[in-house]
């Protein structure tokens, strides 16, 4: 292992926590901005929908065209366009530009993430790979715990721009620390961008990229409504809907962390199994629904193992990618943030015709049906062996 493993590890945490703040960070302060930027709520809301299509499209086409270059030096200039990208609400008031600033800034999320799963795993011995992702995928998810939180107390506070302002600070900071620890990692694929794409596409890999999609998808269609399934069907008041929300928020935490460890072990069957508990965390979900007690704890419970899967998608993506790697390290973000948009659009769909309830059952009928592709896809195997980053 490379002595310096360990601090470049932590710097790529901490990038990674900042573009997590960021991207989520329009969700506490949008009321603030629709009203400074004189636009509907909606039109502000576009700012999620836009960052995330940045992720999903722009990541890899970026990606491609960076695909010779060597990869810290990626990593910098990612990671400082994202600064400028973030901090683009300081000069303008237009909703049109603001807009274009968070495209921007979900495609250059997409790219440095990509690249910093392939440079983690690089830093590391084939056997602590999933770690690797896991730490990386880790400041995303201790960001929506921790950073988003905050960022948006600065923001109600001091107005929206702070918060985005305080968010961009801390990403020079990141910028300065990755420049600095972070050692060079020539790209490790098959050079050029067709290349790559030959092998980042190819059919085994698509498969787990629409299990992923699933398993996302099936998620979202129940996260992005839980409030209302809270309120209603579990009587909780609005206030308190912030606890079970923080809990919910660690839990995912502690089982990215956990993932990544799982991963190395066996990611097929940490797919396979974890798939099968987020069934059944939200098929109790429904069967206790009336209990907030219990409810909290199935929360937590499907917070460890939903965000338990990701590191075990990620590795089996780059592990079936083989000589395709660095360009396949983008698009299970591309697949999630799809997956996520999706959910988000069939459980507002079976909210309005069913009620509270049905963004629950629209979530555990698409996490049920991700069981059985799940399941296939863990026969599938590199047709190329290779020995860098990740294990054949």
């Amino acid at each position: 292992m490379n002595t310096r493993s360990g601090p470049a590890l932590a710097a790529l945490f901490a990038a990674a926590f900042v573009m997590g703040s960021a991207e989520l960070l329009v969700v506490g302060v949008i009321d603030l901005i629709a009203a400074d930027l004189a636009v509907p709520v909606s039109t502000a809301g576009a700012a999620v929908t836009a960052y995330a299509l940045g992720i999903a499209v722009g990541g890899p086409i970026l990606t491609a065209l960076t695909i010779r270059s060597g990869r810290r030096a990626v990593l910098a200039w990612a990671l400082a366009g994202y600064v400028v990208a973030t901090a683009a609400p300081l000069v303008t008031s237009s909703a049109a530009l603001f807009l274009t600033a968070r495209f921007a800034a979900g495609a250059l999320h997409g790219l440095f993430i990509g690249v910093a799963f392939a440079v983690a795993g690089a830093l590391v011995p084939p056997e602590r790979t999933g770690r690797a992702i896991g730490i990386v995928l880790g400041g995303i998810s201790v960001s929506t715990a921790l950073g988003v939180p905050l960022g948006t107390l600065v923001g109600q506070a001091m107005g929206w721009r702070a918060g985005f302002v305080g968010v961009a600070v801390l990403g020079l900071g990141a910028l300065l620390a990755l420049l600095r620890i972070v050692p060079n990692v020539a790209a490790t694929g098959g050079g050029r961008a067709s290349v790559q794409a030959r092998h980042a596409f190819a059919p085994r890999v698509l498969a787990v990229l629409g299990t992923g999609l699933l398993l996302l998808g099936g998620q979202y269609a129940v996260l992005t409504y839980i409030t209302p399934f809270l309120q209603e069907r579990t009587g909780v008041s609005s206030p308190a809907v912030s606890a079970f929300l923080l809990a919910y928020g660690v839990a995912t935490a502690v089982g990215v962390f956990a993932g990544g460890w799982a991963a190395d072990r066996s990611a097929t069957r940490t797919l396979v199994l974890g798939n099968a508990a987020l069934v059944v965390a939200l098929g109790l979900l429904h069967l206790v629904a009336a209990i907030p007690v219990l409810v909290a704890i199935v929360l937590v419970v499907w917070g460890v193992v939903g965000m338990g899967l990701v590191p075990s998608l990620q590795y089996r993506v780059l592990d079936l990618a083989g000589p395709g790697r660095d360009l396949a390290a983008t698009l299970p973000a591309s697949a999630l943030n799809a997956g996520i948009a999706l959910g988000a659009l069939a459980g507002g769909w079976t909210l309005d015709a069913f009620g509270a309830g049905g963004p629950l059952i629209t979530g555990l009928v698409v996490t049920a049906v991700a069981l059985p592709a799940a399941w296939a896809t863990a026969a599938l195997r590199p047709t190329t062996q290779h020995t860098e980053g990740v294990p054949a």
